[in-house]
């Protein structure tokens, strides 16, 4: 099986699309973090501005935890765009190529041909995670500096001291991880349905889109359906930077994503198994 996994990795880095959520990522950081660097303080100062008769605020509150902090507020809608260019392409685009009937033809499994695909679709999520985080966390450091973080949550304002900050941002950006797993998943679903990666693609942005909109409207009857979206469930990260932080809250929605991962996968599995390639 990891025999697969490497080859299928060396398919994903093969194609110059691989490279366009890295491109993206190395592209856009920087031009955040420097227009942060010219205008962040004034941002700060319009937060915090009524607070500022009462408190006084000292230290470094713009420094690269609070820009990575809004960098990944980012994820639910930039970072799923460049995931489905490499997940929607995985089944897809050996049926594009032309190349099904010969992948069938080796001696392993369908179940192997799947799992190894899908599991190279997860690796390169995380990859591109770390990466963001690497980028935002590193960057930030040479740029603003650290210090303590101000994080702004239902209404309130939350100050996490500098040395209790490192291990939530790991939490943070492993749940990130598990949640564009979800994306990578759904993207993978749709590449097993269709012989064309366009399809994947714009069927799973589409989905994500639609989902976010009704979770943002506060209707009555749309309220009823969020618990049932898992776009509903992405943001969870934001747990982390609470104190105390809902440790209820962070299971249950990786658990909720989780479960996601597991059931379009294993539709993903049972379409490939049964689908009709040989004729």
């Amino acid at each position: 099986m990891l025999t697969l996994i490497n080859i299928e990795l060396y398919k994903i880095f093969k194609k110059w699309r691989t490279y366009i959520g890295f491109i993206a990522i190395l592209v856009l950081i920087p031009i955040i973090e420097f227009a942060l660097k010219m205008e962040g303080q004034r941002s700060i100062n319009f937060m915090t501005r009524d607070l500022q008769q009462s408190f006084i605020f000292v230290g470094n509150l713009l420094n690269s935890y609070f820009v990575s902090y809004l960098i990944l507020n980012s994820l639910a809608v930039h970072i799923p765009f460049l995931i489905t260019l490499v997940a929607g392409d995985l089944l897809a685009g050996e049926a594009t190529a032309g190349t099904y009937r010969i992948l069938i033809t080796r001696p392993v499994s369908r179940f192997s041909i799947v799992t190894s695909k899908f599991a190279a679709g997860i690796i390169y999520t995380f990859l591109l995670i770390l990466f963001l985080a690497i980028l935002s966390l590193g960057l930030g450091s040479l740029i603003f500096g650290t210090g303590d973080l101000l994080n702004f949550s239902n209404g309130s304002i939350i100050v996490l001291a500098k040395n209790d900050i490192l291990w939530r941002f790991l939490l943070a950006y492993l749940f990130a991880t598990l949640s564009m797993g979800v994306v990578a998943s759904l993207a993978f679903l749709f590449s097993a349905l269709v012989e064309n990666a366009i399809g994947p693609i714009i069927t799973t942005m589409a989905i994500i889109i639609i989902f976010i909109i009704i979770s943002a409207i506060n209707i009555g009857i749309f309220q009823d359906i969020r618990p049932y979206l898992f776009t509903n469930y992405m943001g969870a990260w934001r747990a982390f930077f609470d104190n105390p932080m809902d440790t209820y809250e962070v299971v249950k929605s990786s658990l909720i994503l989780f479960a996601h991962v597991v059931v379009f996968y294993s539709a993903a599995l049972i379409i490939f198994q049964k689908k009709d390639i040989l004729t």
